[in-house]
């Protein structure tokens, strides 16, 4: 999935789709431009669609419409979203209602899929040393019930507008005190395998039929100290998949100009990720290192079997979230 610019996308995010063939975009950044420009901005994109590009598979576009802080669109047409934490104060049913609301703003614009709602359990006592996530109110509130119920909310209006709600941050991102987005060595040191609050707030979203899972860069110690979360396989096949028993769709964190993960080469990220179980490698804040993923995952499927196998249940699962999108 690579990034395209909301307000003037890059040549390279064109070049990834029609030479590259990627198949799915996330529209990046801020744009006031409202509904009407935004639509053009997608259509120019999907509209590339056909049997040379994405062999006439349709594209799955993802954008971050958080609320607060995190709204990549807005301007005419669109509402002023909340903060996560504003609207988990909300009466349940009202949040159900705002978001089909601004579910349907998304559609209307040709979105599928939102890069939300946060279901991260942040620490009650010091939310703002949380730099990723408490510090700008991201949460859906301080305690793992009401993360649930209130984030279980946002994703239903979403997904009664058509819109592929996506829970993040696996196995949570609510502990550390540094962002991955632009720190190196980011490491939680309290979030268990099993028995974690953070941890049963995914378990409930997978028990509520949650179709997309973002898994996190932070590397965690008690899980899996020898690698960030979206390249290891304890965490991804291991965990998420073998013992709480997810069978949806895994995607990254973006893994383009994360500084967490800026010591692999581009194409090897993708290829470790999609090695250690996620199914969708996210290029969203630097198209131009989409072509090397995208070129790494076909050259090492075509000389390891086993990987060639590992890629094709991946594309087996996002064709069938793409088709029961179209449904």
């Amino acid at each position: 999935m690579v990034g395209v610019d909301a307000a003037s996308p890059a040549k390279a995010s064109t070049d990834a789709v029609t030479s590259h063939h990627v198949g799915n975009i996330f529209i990046a950044g801020r744009s006031t431009a409202g509904k009407q420009e935004t639509q053009k901005v997608i259509s120019s994109f999907t509209g590339k669609v056909d049997s040379t590009t994405t062999h006439d598979t349709p594209m799955l576009v993802a954008t971050d419409q958080e609320g607060g802080d995190v709204q990549v669109m807005s301007g005419s047409g669109f509402s002023d979203i909340p903060s996560a934490m504003d609207q988990s104060t909300q009466p349940r049913e009202q949040l159900l209602a705002s978001a089909r609301t601004w579910g349907k703003e998304l559609a209307d614009v040709g979105a599928t899929m939102n890069l939300a709602p946060v279901v991260d359990l942040v620490d009650v006592a010091t939310p703002s040393t949380n730099e990723p996530i408490g510090r700008w109110g991201r949460e859906y509130g301080r305690d793992a019930a009401t993360v649930t119920a209130q984030a279980g909310a946002f994703a239903e209006g979403m997904k009664a507008s058509g819109i592929i709600p996506v829970y993040k941050h696996f196995p949570g991102l609510g502990r550390v005190t540094a962002n991955t987005d632009t720190a190196s060595g980011v490491t939680d040191t309290t979030t268990a395998r099993s028995g974690d609050a953070a941890v049963g707030i995914f378990a409930s979203a997978i028990s509520g039929g949650a179709q997309v899972i973002m898994v996190s860069s932070a590397t965690y110690s008690l899980i899996d100290p020898a690698a960030p979360a979206v390249f290891s396989s304890v965490v991804v096949t291991d965990m998420l998949r073998t013992e709480m028993g997810f069978t949806g769709m895994v995607i990254t964190d973006d893994v383009s100009a994360a500084a967490q993960v800026k010591d692999v080469p581009a194409g090897e990220r993708a290829v470790r990720a999609i090695r250690a179980g996620c199914d969708m490698v996210l290029a969203s804040a630097d198209p131009t290192l989409a072509a090397d993923m995208a070129k790494a995952l076909v050259s090492t499927a075509q000389s390891d079997p086993a990987f060639a196998a590992r890629v094709d249940e991946s594309v087996t699962r996002v064709l069938a979230l793409k088709n029961s999108n179209q449904s």
